[in-house]
């Protein structure tokens, strides 16, 4: 049981105006470090809300739990007047907009920054807010294109693939949550930035640099680019790879000596162990037919389950290859509260994720559900600017809110 009982963000205020997953999870990962997260909306939500489906996208819903949606027209006069108002408010403003495009809704860094010097300022971006690049327009396929990770996902002879997922959306999402959190602290510090606001950029692109480090290695001490091969890695650990068994696939790696010596005796062949041609990576992979063999061998008439619990027994990093279904009920993440069945109103039984960061001293944030498309217009409205019931009527009445 934690000491603490608020949380660590407790009394940040947080204007989020980002949209599909690359702003919404670094706003997730503060709203579950109880920060104040209003989602400010259009009329008719956030494009991926609907998306042209009969009910709100499973993803929406795991980007968005504990969150206050506020639907606000900024292209109503109205509705900048009072965006501006909620600014003065803020500590925080995240946006992952094309480039310009706050500048020209009048704003930008410059005029909030001018009205509320405190405020961190967070833009995401798929390239960055300069550079020749600046302008392309960006999702999570094209930055997989653009930064390597296709050329470097699939087989050699096959054209590149995207890896699964929205690595680069999530990968950046998660440096502008650092970002914020860094600036936040500069910010409240003493010294010479204490009091003092910044803009904070991140760049899809230049996330995903270091998750390639092996190949850019290889690339450094060899001068090639290392061929695709989703069998093998880059830097060398062997054995490396995916192997069939009765049921399922087995992905098993070797890192070490000791770890190779263990493998060698689960699959029966104890006297590997000490074989001078399996004594580095470099030499087992000269061998990789022979050890690929030997390991197919032992586990085609293996149901994985059986497979894994050998391995694990010993010590080896290895796991079955895991359906998406399979990791949704996973038990190990389910006991840590990572992942928790939920019930919404609209979407039924669901499985929501929260935060992977876990604090020793302060309780886990509760879960909720997603909000409503403008669920918490007037209590915002009210709680933050004192507007009036009138006056949101009104508002309501001219859709603005």
């Amino acid at each position: 049981m934690s000491s603490i009982s608020s949380q660590p963000l407790s009394g940040i205020r947080v204007l989020d105006l980002t949209q599909i997953y690359q702003g919404p999870y670094a706003a997730f990962l503060m709203a579950m470090a109880g920060a104040e997260i209003v989602k400010i909306e259009p009329p008719g939500g956030e494009r991926m809300r609907g998306s042209g489906q009969s009910e709100t996208p499973m993803a929406f819903a795991m980007l968005n739990s504990n969150k206050k949606s506020l639907v606000l027209d900024l292209k109503n006069p109205d509705g900048k007047s009072l965006f501006l108002r909620l600014v003065d408010k803020a500590d925080v403003l995240l946006e992952n907009f094309a480039v310009g495009t706050m500048d020209r809704l009048g704003l930008g860094w410059e005029v909030l920054n001018r009205r509320n010097p405190k405020l961190i300022y967070a833009s995401g971006t798929g390239y960055g807010l300069s550079g020749p690049d600046a302008d392309l327009l960006a999702m999570d396929h094209t930055i997989q294109a653009a930064g390597g990770i296709m050329w470097a996902t699939g087989d050699v002879g096959q054209p590149p693939v995207r890896a699964g997922g929205a690595p680069c959306d999530i990968m950046s999402g998660a440096h502008m949550y650092a970002g914020v959190l860094t600036a936040l602290y500069a910010r409240d510090k003493p010294g010479v930035q204490s009091g003092k606001g910044t803009r904070v950029e991140v760049s899809m692109l230049e996330s995903m640099y270091f998750t390639l480090s092996s190949e850019y290695s290889v690339l450094q001490r060899t001068g090639e680019i290392p061929d695709r091969n989703s069998r093998r890695t880059p830097g060398g650990a062997y054995p490396y790879g995916t192997y069939q068994c009765k049921d399922g696939w087995l992905a098993l790696i070797c890192v070490s000596q000791g770890q190779w010596g263990r493998i060698a005796q689960v699959i029966g062949k104890p006297e590997w162990g000490n074989d001078d041609r399996f004594s580095s990576p470099r030499l087992r992979g000269n061998c990789a037919a022979e050890i690929d063999a030997a390991i197919e061998g032992w586990a085609e008439d293996l149901p994985v389950a059986k497979a894994f619990a050998n391995m694990r027994a010993l010590k080896v990093p290895v796991s079955p290859a895991k359906s998406i279904e399979d990791v949704r009920i996973d038990p190990h993440m389910h006991e840590r509260g990572m992942l928790n069945w939920m019930q919404d109103e609209e979407l039924g039984d669901v499985v929501l994720p929260g935060s992977p960061i876990q604090y020793s001293e302060f309780d886990r944030t509760a879960l909720k559900t997603f909000p409503r498309l403008g669920e918490h217009s007037r209590e915002v409205l009210s709680t933050w600017l004192g507007v009036s019931v009138k006056t949101l009527d009104q508002l309501s009445s001219d859709k603005v809110i």
